[in-house]
């Protein structure tokens, strides 16, 4: 997927015409009970699944996830090794492309979480596929996670009193940094896989069949570095684990109060059920200053230990901190980050966001410093009761001298597609 274009670089007309094309062969086609891009799934055909689990196997790849359920396969699961977050406009003509468009993400993420042989081409026509894998496309694991920002809902496409209740713009907070160019977006993406190749095999996939109906306005790579020195909780550039206290997300009635939309929470539209607001921050680190502080006073802005993750309070990583029985902060300081987030009281249990995150690493900036950080993502029921309840008790913390949120924003997680003959956004659209 190609930056963005300057305005008066090229014509929309002949982008958005190859996009139609696309779309009127999947009208005649007809396949997939005639929704979810018949073009798409007339283009390649997924392998038998014994077939990609034995190749797999064999090239130490990640197991194909389900595409289809109730939610979308990519909100529960522990961070992939790889991921990329892409933030995009929409640039469909109406209502009807833009429902095109929903068909043909839908129908290639199917195919590519499903893994298969891209079809032959006649002489002369540009190949089917990449490249980039192989011959045959492995799914690695691969998850495609796709969200809508509230300015979808604007007058271009009929849907603002679609508008879910909670979707707003992302606002600045006191401390954070950000960069227009950076920040929001009407759809975001995200792809994450075993591999990087995988994760842009697919981002150039699904760019490939969506020329001409939406063009990005940013991306950011991100990386789930191994746990160290053992465990399963990854470290941060920081130094530190990263998600250690998380939602069971093995408790279904926890995730029901915490991270799904169900059809009885209060003030959403119909179409939300299923869905779970989704929030993206993207924090750069500041390390060559981090580097320099003390590791006790690294430690008490943190409130665990560097080392093993343990609470300053306990001696296992996921034992649950008495605050009561410190209510000074003479073990672990008031204003350690853990303590802010997570105060464990009656009231902020509520408040609990299902956390996922992402290391970078986008080289040196322009003064040679090392520009890496994190790229933060949650899940949550309700953005204003959780996270933004979470970024509120966070304001003027000690470690805001060493991070700096610069972009990102809020999106609904679309609904999951239930079967072959349903799609993304089915029912915002209809």
């Amino acid at each position: 997927m190609t930056e963005p274009l300057e305005p008066d670089s090229c014509p929309v007309a002949p982008r958005r015409r190859a996009f139609l094309r696309g779309a009127l062969g999947a009208s005649a086609a007809g396949a997939v009970a005639g929704v979810a891009g018949g073009y798409a799934y007339r283009a390649s055909r997924p392998a038998p699944a014994s077939q990609v689990a034995l190749d797999n196997a064999a090239a130490g790849l990640l197991p194909p996830v389900p595409f289809y359920g109730k939610y979308q396969a990519g909100i529960l699961p522990q961070p992939q090794r790889q991921t990329a977050v892409i933030a995009l406009r929409a640039t469909a003509d109406g209502r009807g492309e833009l429902s095109q468009l929903f068909r043909t993400i839908t129908a290639r993420a199917a195919f590519l979480t499903a893994g298969g042989t891209p079809p032959a081409v006649g002489i002369g026509g540009p190949p089917s596929d990449s490249g980039v894998l192989g011959p045959a496309v492995v799914p690695d694991g691969l998850t495609v996670t796709v969200g809508v920002g509230s300015t979808l809902f604007d007058d271009r496409y009929g849907l603002a009193a679609r508008l879910p209740a909670r979707l707003t713009p992302m606002p600045p907070f006191p401390n954070d940094d950000l960069d227009p160019a950076q920040t929001g977006g009407d759809l975001v993406i995200q792809l994450s896989a075993g591999h990087a190749d995988v994760v842009m095999h697919a981002l150039r996939d699904i760019a490939r069949h969506t020329r001409g109906a939406m063009q990005p306005l940013w991306r950011i790579d991100g990386f789930a570095s191994p746990p160290r020195p053992s465990g399963t909780v990854p470290r941060n550039m920081l130094g530190f684990m990263d998600g250690i206290a998380n939602p069971d997300t093995a408790a279904a009635a926890q995730m029901d109060s915490l991270v799904w939309i169900s059809p009885g929470t209060a003030g959403e539209p119909a179409w939300t059920a299923g869905g779970s607001y989704f929030v993206v921050r993207l924090i750069r680190m500041l390390v060559e200053f981090w580097d320099r502080v003390d590791i006790t006073e690294q430690e008490n802005m943190i409130g665990r230990r560097r080392a093993t993750g343990y609470p300053l309070s306990a001696s296992s990583i996921y034992a649950t901190p008495d605050y009561a029985l410190d209510p000074d902060g003479e073990v672990i300081p008031l204003n350690a980050h853990m303590r802010l987030a997570n105060p464990r009281t009656p009231q902020s249990a509520d408040s609990q966001i299902l956390r996922r995150a992402y290391n970078y690493d986008r080289g040196i900036d322009q003064v040679g410093n090392l520009d890496v950080g994190l790229v933060f993502s949650c899940f949550q029921q309700d953005v204003k009761r959780q996270f933004e309840a979470v970024q509120t008790r966070l304001i003027d913390e000690p470690l805001v001298d060493y991070v700096s949120p610069f972009g990102g924003g809020y999106f609904l997680a679309l609904p999951g597609v239930a079967d072959s003959t349903d799609y993304l956004g089915r029912a915002m659209l209809a």
